[in-house]
């Protein structure tokens, strides 16, 4: 069953923040896709099983902080 996970990430401002961080989310476990935007902030993650606390911790790896939303 696919799933979707929401989070604020304040920080971000350009699409090198995009690359970053969906590069990052993209390696965990679970996810399907990755959608950043830039203008409202939020990146959403598709997929099944996924680990929020792994979201944030891949978000974090990429330089930014997040919280859910």
């Amino acid at each position: 069953m696919t799933e979707t996970l929401t989070y604020r990430v304040d920080a971000m401002s350009c699409n090198h923040c995009v690359v970053a961080v969906s590069g990052e989310v993209g390696r965990v476990p679970g996810v399907r896709s990755v959608d950043v935007d830039l203008e409202t902030k939020l990146v959403r993650v598709d997929g099944a099983g996924v680990d929020g606390a792994a979201v944030v911790a891949a978000i974090d790896e990429a330089g930014y902080d997040a919280e859910p939303a």
